[in-house]
């Protein structure tokens, strides 16, 4: 029996262009201080999970980057709110990571650890409870969908191939059911 192409995806090296680092999926948890990004799993009361559109037409996670001297549970809140209008019923638990290993001179942002990084992947419950708050700053989302977590898999490969694995492995591994 063969690995499945989603498990060959995360287990292979790549490198991601527009952030100029080479990454490598690891299904553990790493040291919250060298979290610089973090996208959420985030389960609605009725087992779904979200999924946000953005104007360009993206599908993604909600999530993003960390701001200087906020913990993870904060920069999960911040982006859970601005991207998808929710908040947690859960504490959020990091499942999994992208080990980030930047070729660029800096980092992205100057608080941020360098070259070594994660991109972190969490699971919460969450409720909705509005809009996404769409700051300025930040991506400009212009739906968020509750889909069953087969039907989020097949939404999230329409643009993001990545995070479409990330929830395969978390289905897998019984994290999301």
């Amino acid at each position: 029996m063969s690995t499945p192409d989603w498990q060959a995806r995360l287990a292979s090296p790549r490198f991601v262009p527009y952030a100029g680092a080479d990454i490598r999926y690891q299904r553990t948890a790493p040291a919250e201080e060298l979290i610089t990004r973090l996208h959420l799993v985030a389960i609605t009361p009725a087992g779904r999970v979200l999924v946000c559109h953005s104007i360009e037409g993206w599908r993604f996670l909600p999530g993003g980057t960390r701001e200087q001297g906020e913990s993870v549970r904060e920069l999960a809140g911040r982006e859970l709110l601005e991207e998808a209008g929710a908040e947690f019923r859960s504490e959020p638990v990091v499942f999994a990571a992208h080990a980030a290993t930047s070729r660029l001179p800096h980092p992205y942002r100057p608080h941020q650890p360098h070259p070594h990084a994660y991109w972190a992947y969490a699971v919460g419950q969450v409720e909705v409870t509005g809009p996404p708050t769409n700051p300025p700053d930040g991506e400009q989302i212009v739906a968020v969908e509750e889909l069953d977590p087969d039907a989020a898999v097949a939404e999230l490969e329409t643009h993001d191939e990545r995070h479409a694995d990330v929830l395969r492995d978390a289905i897998s591994r019984g994290i999301v059911g």
